[in-house]
């Protein structure tokens, strides 16, 4: 699974001339706990989260602050195509709540704590449902079967040759909650 699969976009952002209470009521408004910092060009150059609204936005409340005076720089974030075990990884290590995705450097969407928490729920049987319906289209029928158990989608594939087996793994594999694939030939069942 990859950040775009679980990605929630477009994602909302703000850029530095915002004033911090604009910011807040975003973040209220949604629930949200963070908002991707752009440029004029919609470029990513920071990130304003409510730990930053709460360390600056209260120190002096008549300052008219704005994101820019209180954002974090740089933000960390990633690409579209990063595995969602990376994007994981780096919110639990960096202790960050939401972490933009980027092409280059424009905003695509963002992955949140929730996004991946949500990807995680998804039961087995409604992952495998998806995934037999995903390869059923593609096979213009019932041409393999699929089980998933905890993540790992098992395609039996009878005799593929390998282009078939590139294919089953891809499309088992795009579908949310999948992952790891698995594709039996002939000689494992």
């Amino acid at each position: 699974m990859r950040a775009r699969d679980i990605m929630t976009s477009p994602a909302i952002t703000v850029t530095p001339e915002v004033p911090v209470r604009g910011a807040a009521a975003l973040l209220v408004s949604h629930g949200f706990t963070a908002l991707p910092v752009v440029d004029d060009d919609k470029n990513l150059i920071g990130i304003v989260t409510e730990a930053d609204l709460l360390r600056n936005g209260y120190v002096d409340e008549t300052r008219g602050s704005t994101v820019g005076d209180v954002m974090t720089t740089p933000a960390v974030a990633m690409d579209a195509a990063a595995k969602a075990e990376v994007v994981a990884r780096s919110m639990v290590d960096d202790h960050v709540r939401c972490v933009p995705i980027v092409d280059g450097a424009k905003v695509l969407g963002v992955v949140t704590r929730r996004d991946l928490v949500r990807a995680i729920a998804r039961t087995d049987t409604t992952v495998a449902a998806e995934v037999q319906h995903v390869l059923d289209i593609y096979g213009g029928g019932r041409k393999w079967t699929v089980v998933v158990q905890d993540g790992e989608a098992t395609v039996d594939a009878g005799v593929p040759d390998e282009e078939t087996e590139r294919v089953l793994t891809a499309l088992a594999g795009s579908v949310h909650g999948v992952l790891r694939v698995k594709v039996l030939t002939g000689g494992e069942r």
